[in-house]
Protein backbone atom coordinates (compact mmCIF):
# COMPACT_ATOMS: atom_id res chain seq x y z
CA UNK A 1 0.00 0.00 0.00
CA UNK A 2 0.89 3.32 -0.47
CA UNK A 3 3.40 5.01 2.03
CA UNK A 4 1.61 7.95 2.30
CA UNK A 5 -1.69 9.25 3.71
CA UNK A 6 -4.55 9.77 1.17
CA UNK A 7 -4.73 13.35 -0.58
CA UNK A 8 -7.33 15.24 -0.99
CA UNK A 9 -9.21 14.99 -3.90
CA UNK A 10 -8.80 18.11 -6.25
CA UNK A 11 -11.83 20.30 -6.61
CA UNK A 12 -13.59 19.72 -9.88
CA UNK A 13 -12.47 21.35 -13.03
CA UNK A 14 -9.01 22.35 -11.51
CA UNK A 15 -7.37 19.65 -13.57
CA UNK A 16 -8.76 20.35 -16.43
CA UNK A 17 -8.04 24.02 -16.39
CA UNK A 18 -4.03 23.72 -15.06
CA UNK A 19 -3.86 20.25 -17.13
CA UNK A 20 -5.10 22.27 -20.56
CA UNK A 21 -2.59 25.37 -19.34
CA UNK A 22 0.32 22.84 -19.31
CA UNK A 23 -0.64 20.79 -22.46
CA UNK A 24 -0.74 24.30 -24.07
CA UNK A 25 2.74 25.75 -22.88
CA UNK A 26 4.19 21.84 -24.00
CA UNK A 27 2.88 22.32 -27.23
CA UNK A 28 3.89 25.79 -27.96
CA UNK A 29 7.16 25.03 -26.55
CA UNK A 30 7.34 21.74 -29.38
CA UNK A 31 6.37 24.36 -32.26
CA UNK A 32 8.60 26.91 -31.45
CA UNK A 33 11.13 24.40 -30.77
CA UNK A 34 10.19 22.69 -34.28
CA UNK A 35 9.88 26.03 -36.04
CA UNK A 36 12.95 27.46 -34.69
CA UNK A 37 14.81 23.99 -35.77
CA UNK A 38 13.53 23.65 -39.21
CA UNK A 39 11.94 27.56 -40.06
CA UNK A 40 8.66 25.38 -40.61
CA UNK A 41 6.06 22.86 -39.38
CA UNK A 42 5.20 20.24 -42.21
CA UNK A 43 2.31 19.13 -42.26
CA UNK A 44 3.97 15.54 -42.61
CA UNK A 45 4.81 15.60 -39.20
CA UNK A 46 1.28 14.64 -38.28
CA UNK A 47 0.73 12.53 -40.74
CA UNK A 48 0.90 11.24 -44.24
CA UNK A 49 -2.15 11.04 -46.38
CA UNK A 50 -0.93 7.96 -48.26
CA UNK A 51 -1.17 5.38 -44.56
CA UNK A 52 -3.70 7.39 -42.57
CA UNK A 53 -5.77 4.53 -42.16
CA UNK A 54 -2.50 2.10 -41.42
CA UNK A 55 -1.17 4.49 -39.05
CA UNK A 56 -4.53 4.31 -36.95
CA UNK A 57 -4.58 0.57 -36.91
CA UNK A 58 -0.89 0.79 -35.65
CA UNK A 59 -1.91 3.41 -33.16
CA UNK A 60 -4.96 1.68 -31.90
CA UNK A 61 -2.69 -1.73 -31.81
CA UNK A 62 -0.13 -0.12 -29.85
CA UNK A 63 -2.50 1.24 -27.07
CA UNK A 64 -4.29 -2.13 -26.62
CA UNK A 65 -0.99 -3.44 -26.12
CA UNK A 66 0.41 -0.42 -23.78
CA UNK A 67 -2.81 -0.77 -21.82
CA UNK A 68 -2.19 -4.63 -21.36
CA UNK A 69 1.26 -4.19 -20.30
CA UNK A 70 -0.25 -1.80 -17.43
CA UNK A 71 -2.95 -4.38 -16.58
CA UNK A 72 -0.27 -6.83 -15.96
CA UNK A 73 1.71 -4.60 -13.50
CA UNK A 74 -1.52 -4.18 -11.69
CA UNK A 75 -2.62 -7.99 -11.27
CA UNK A 76 1.51 -8.07 -10.67
CA UNK A 77 3.00 -5.34 -8.49
CA UNK A 78 1.26 -4.07 -5.57
CA UNK A 79 3.16 -0.44 -6.40
CA UNK A 80 1.17 -0.25 -9.09
CA UNK A 81 -2.06 -0.69 -7.24
CA UNK A 82 -1.24 1.52 -4.81
CA UNK A 83 -0.21 4.33 -7.52
CA UNK A 84 -3.71 3.76 -9.45
CA UNK A 85 -5.38 4.55 -5.56
CA UNK A 86 -3.56 7.09 -4.71
CA UNK A 87 -3.86 9.10 -8.47
CA UNK A 88 -7.55 7.75 -7.80
CA UNK A 89 -8.14 9.53 -4.80
CA UNK A 90 -6.90 12.54 -6.14
CA UNK A 91 -8.47 13.07 -9.02
CA UNK A 92 -11.29 13.83 -7.90
CA UNK A 93 -14.47 14.04 -9.91
CA UNK A 94 -14.05 13.96 -13.88
CA UNK A 95 -17.11 13.87 -16.49
CA UNK A 96 -16.76 12.04 -19.40
CA UNK A 97 -15.54 15.42 -21.24
CA UNK A 98 -12.84 16.18 -19.32
CA UNK A 99 -11.52 12.85 -19.74
CA UNK A 100 -11.87 13.20 -23.33
CA UNK A 101 -10.42 16.81 -23.34
CA UNK A 102 -7.53 15.55 -21.12
CA UNK A 103 -6.40 12.60 -22.68
CA UNK A 104 -6.20 14.36 -26.24
CA UNK A 105 -4.20 17.64 -24.66
CA UNK A 106 -1.89 15.10 -22.86
CA UNK A 107 -1.50 12.56 -25.83
CA UNK A 108 -1.05 15.21 -28.55
CA UNK A 109 0.57 17.76 -26.85
CA UNK A 110 3.40 15.22 -25.30
CA UNK A 111 3.90 13.12 -28.46
CA UNK A 112 4.02 17.12 -30.47
CA UNK A 113 7.00 17.65 -27.90
CA UNK A 114 9.04 14.72 -26.95
CA UNK A 115 8.44 13.00 -30.59
CA UNK A 116 7.90 15.75 -32.72
CA UNK A 117 10.62 17.99 -31.19
CA UNK A 118 13.29 16.36 -28.67
CA UNK A 119 13.48 13.06 -30.84
CA UNK A 120 13.88 14.82 -33.82
CA UNK A 121 16.34 16.97 -32.38
CA UNK A 122 18.61 14.60 -30.23
CA UNK A 123 17.24 10.82 -31.04
CA UNK A 124 15.01 8.45 -29.28
CA UNK A 125 16.89 7.52 -26.19
CA UNK A 126 17.26 11.36 -24.73
CA UNK A 127 13.75 11.87 -25.55
CA UNK A 128 12.49 8.52 -23.83
CA UNK A 129 14.17 9.12 -21.02
CA UNK A 130 13.07 12.80 -20.52
CA UNK A 131 9.86 11.74 -20.60
CA UNK A 132 10.12 9.03 -18.44
CA UNK A 133 12.03 11.38 -15.75
CA UNK A 134 8.75 13.71 -16.13
CA UNK A 135 6.46 11.01 -14.93
CA UNK A 136 8.30 10.50 -11.97
CA UNK A 137 6.63 11.36 -8.57
CA UNK A 138 6.67 11.72 -5.21
CA UNK A 139 6.44 8.35 -3.44
CA UNK A 140 8.14 4.52 -3.68
CA UNK A 141 4.75 3.58 -6.47
CA UNK A 142 5.75 6.33 -8.50
CA UNK A 143 8.82 4.52 -9.36
CA UNK A 144 6.39 2.20 -11.28
CA UNK A 145 4.99 4.80 -13.50
CA UNK A 146 8.19 6.30 -14.23
CA UNK A 147 9.50 2.47 -15.50
CA UNK A 148 6.29 1.89 -17.49
CA UNK A 149 6.22 5.69 -19.22
CA UNK A 150 10.41 4.63 -20.27
CA UNK A 151 8.96 1.83 -21.90
CA UNK A 152 5.74 3.60 -23.41
CA UNK A 153 8.10 6.78 -24.42
CA UNK A 154 10.41 3.71 -26.05
CA UNK A 155 7.31 2.09 -27.90
CA UNK A 156 6.30 5.60 -28.93
CA UNK A 157 9.41 6.90 -30.05
CA UNK A 158 9.75 3.94 -31.80
CA UNK A 159 6.51 4.35 -33.58
CA UNK A 160 7.27 7.58 -34.44
CA UNK A 161 10.25 6.31 -35.83
CA UNK A 162 8.62 3.65 -37.63
CA UNK A 163 5.80 5.15 -39.45
CA UNK A 164 7.25 8.63 -40.15
CA UNK A 165 4.83 10.78 -38.60
CA UNK A 166 2.93 11.37 -35.36
CA UNK A 167 -0.14 9.90 -35.72
CA UNK A 168 0.58 6.57 -34.64
CA UNK A 169 2.33 8.04 -31.25
CA UNK A 170 -0.95 10.23 -30.34
CA UNK A 171 -3.68 7.88 -31.34
CA UNK A 172 -1.17 5.03 -29.21
CA UNK A 173 -0.88 7.78 -26.06
CA UNK A 174 -4.49 9.13 -26.58
CA UNK A 175 -5.66 5.62 -26.02
CA UNK A 176 -3.61 4.69 -22.92
CA UNK A 177 -4.50 8.09 -21.28
CA UNK A 178 -8.38 7.79 -21.83
CA UNK A 179 -8.92 3.80 -20.73
CA UNK A 180 -6.49 4.92 -17.81
CA UNK A 181 -8.12 8.10 -16.86
CA UNK A 182 -11.54 6.41 -17.31
CA UNK A 183 -10.57 3.15 -14.99
CA UNK A 184 -9.49 5.91 -12.46
CA UNK A 185 -12.41 7.47 -12.26
CA UNK A 186 -14.68 4.10 -11.59
CA UNK A 187 -12.18 3.63 -9.38
CA UNK A 188 -12.70 6.87 -7.49
CA UNK A 189 -16.48 6.80 -7.90
CA UNK A 190 -16.38 3.24 -6.59
CA UNK A 191 -14.18 4.33 -3.03
CA UNK A 192 -16.70 6.75 -2.90
CA UNK A 193 -19.84 4.36 -2.98
CA UNK A 194 -18.20 2.19 -0.50
CA UNK A 195 -17.42 5.49 1.75
CA UNK A 196 -21.59 6.21 1.43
Amino acid sequence: MSSRPPADPLPPGVLLRWGSRLYLALAVAAILWQGLREGTIPLGLFFDRSSVLADLAVGLSAAAVLVGLWQLGRLTLASARSLEESIAATLGPLTLAEIVTLSILSGFSEELFFRGAVQAQLGIVPATLLFALLHMGPGREYRTWTVFALLAGAALGSLMLWRGSLLAPVVAHVGVNLIGLVRLQRSALLRSDERS
